[in-house]
């Protein structure tokens, strides 16, 4: 019984201790954009690609590889685009709540992404404690992708923030939000066990929202006003980097 207990407690230090490492990972991240803030263009150029990168090669696969175990594959299919296009209808709805000329627009449009990123790397917390739930072999596993891509989720949020009219202050204090939110996931999964069918249409939801995110946010302001040739290097390196890493781990 104490060998159980003991078990069960390492297990649960793992998980923060991962989640932590998350949380520093996304912290320093959104740092190094607030470090270069006058080469904006380029690292959103960067983090557009990163973006469309984790939802293809990172969270695409794991919602097929999840999904297809309980739902067909058109129902994953129909999740993405319940992600794209719901994603669509809120951006729309704020513009429509708003004044064009008014500054506040992409400010909202700003917070509203840098919420998104913050709720994907909360679900990445829980992520991280599901697997340690199935085997200590694949919470490691999930840990390192998490690990991987969390550094590029604190460079788009604080992005998010100041492309769309937000203050540093502002990106700032989302860094801080979206930086802590793995390891309330994590720790919320000390409490809980969530179906494992449910996590694989949660990603496939956040892989339509973070296709929407780079198409129609990310891609075009870092093409605007700015050498076109070097920003598309740069999303293409964006893209790159992410699908090395993910097939890297």
């Amino acid at each position: 019984m104490h060998d159980r207990v003991s078990v069960v407690y390492d297990s649960q230090m793992n998980v923060l201790f991962i989640a932590a490492a998350a949380s520093l990972a996304t912290f320093i991240g959104g740092s190094f954009a607030l470090r270069f803030r006058d080469k904006l263009h380029l690292i959103l150029g960067f983090s557009a690609g990163a973006v469309a990168g984790v939802a293809l090669f990172d969270l695409l696969p794991e919602a097929i590889d999840l999904g297809v175990k309980f739902h067909s594959p058109e129902t994953v299919a129909m999740y993405v685009a319940i992600g794209l296009f719901g994603y669509f209808i809120l951006d729309r709805l704020i513009l429509l709540h708003t004044h064009e000329e008014d500054d506040e627009v992409n400010v909202h449009r700003g917070f509203f992404g840098a919420f998104t990123l913050s709720a994907h790397s909360f679900l990445d917390g829980i992520a991280v404690g599901v697997g340690f739930q199935a085997s200590a072999v694949i919470g490691v596993v999930v840990a390192l992708a998490v690990l991987t891509h969390d550094f590029s989720d604190g460079i788009n949020t604080v992005n998010l923030v100041l492309r769309n009219g937000g203050s540093w202050q502002n990106a700032f204090k989302w860094l801080l939000v979206d930086a802590i939110a793995p390891l309330f996931g994590a720790a919320s999964t000390l409490f809980f066990h969530i179906s494992e069918s449910s996590i694989g249409l949660v990603l496939a939801v956040f892989v339509g929202s973070f296709l929407y995110l780079s198409a129609s946010d990310l891609i075009p302001e870092s093409h605007h006003r700015h050498p076109r040739a070097l920003t598309t290097l740069m999303t293409l390196l964006g893209a790159s980097v992410i699908y090395i890493v993910v097939h890297l781990v």
